[in-house]
């Protein structure tokens, strides 16, 4: 992973990944949204409110995901330098976050009409809001330092401490009894769901995987230039810093070397 470290070898791939990962995600929202909300049955419980469920599903998923990968990240920015490790950990957390939140209010859309209320304190939504305060935590961590490698310690630290909430998100209908239903995608007997509505899930996860690497790389971006902007601004302060020494224009030796 460490010839990556190079922001110019990092900065070709991503040239290369881009056009690919928009068609990806175009091409795969735009056929998973006409399934979810065209083409695939309405519940014969739930009605037309399950097509709630296409935007919740995957975007619950990708919460975990974008968890995961940015406590991957801060382990190898601690362990390894990785120089750009620190940098996708920053750059995934807001991303995370926007999808979390984006569940949490899918799933209280979604859970009125089913429950009769809006929110419960069972143990899936509850594991699922401190997986929110989690990424808002790591935001708030890694910008309270003035010294960006003390904040990037810390940041580093508390995702790696808050990755064993995943397991807990993800387990949690099953080690207890919540209003939440079981899972019924990933588990040991294999999808327990219609393919005409797994595969709109399918598609629209993989959509929402395709946006995260599109503003990922973005983001990324945007930082190392930043970083670049302030590398040249502080070189042009040394520069003129008191006590520093400046080429001074002789008209004498300018005659002379005429």
């Amino acid at each position: 992973m460490h010839r990556f470290a190079k922001p110019s070898v990092f900065l070709r791939l991503a040239s290369a990944v881009m056009p690919w990962a928009v068609g990806i995600t175009v091409l795969t929202l735009a056929v998973g949204l006409y399934l979810a909300l065209v083409a695939s049955p309405a519940d014969y419980q739930q009605g037309d409110t399950v097509r709630i469920m296409y935007i919740h599903v995957p975007a619950a998923w990708m919460g975990l995901f974008c968890y995961v990968g940015m406590a991957i990240c801060g382990a190898m920015s601690l362990i390894w330098k990785h120089p750009l490790a620190d940098i996708a950990a920053r750059a995934t957390a807001p991303i995370g976050a926007t999808f979390t939140a984006l569940c949490l209010i899918t799933g209280s859309l979604w859970g009125e009409p089913m429950w009769g209320t809006w929110w419960v304190w069972d143990a899936r939504l509850t594991s699922m809001l401190i997986l929110l305060f989690l990424y808002l935590g790591y935001m708030a961590l890694v910008n309270a330092f003035d010294d960006p490698e003390r904040g990037s310690k810390a940041g580093s630290a508390l995702a790696l401490v808050g990755v064993i909430n995943v397991p807990i998100v993800k387990f949690s209908v099953d080690w207890w009894n919540t209003l939440h239903q079981p899972a019924s995608v990933a588990r040991m007997g294999g999808p327990s769901i219609d393919p005409s509505m797994l595969w709109p899930l399918f598609l629209i996860a993989i959509g929402f995987t395709g946006y995260y690497v599109i503003v990922l790389i973005l983001r990324i971006r945007l930082e190392l230039n930043e970083r670049r902007i302030r590398a040249l601004q502080l070189s042009g302060i040394g520069e003129d810093a008191p006590g520093s020494v400046q080429p001074v224009y002789n008209p004498e030796q300018a005659g002379a070397g005429e």
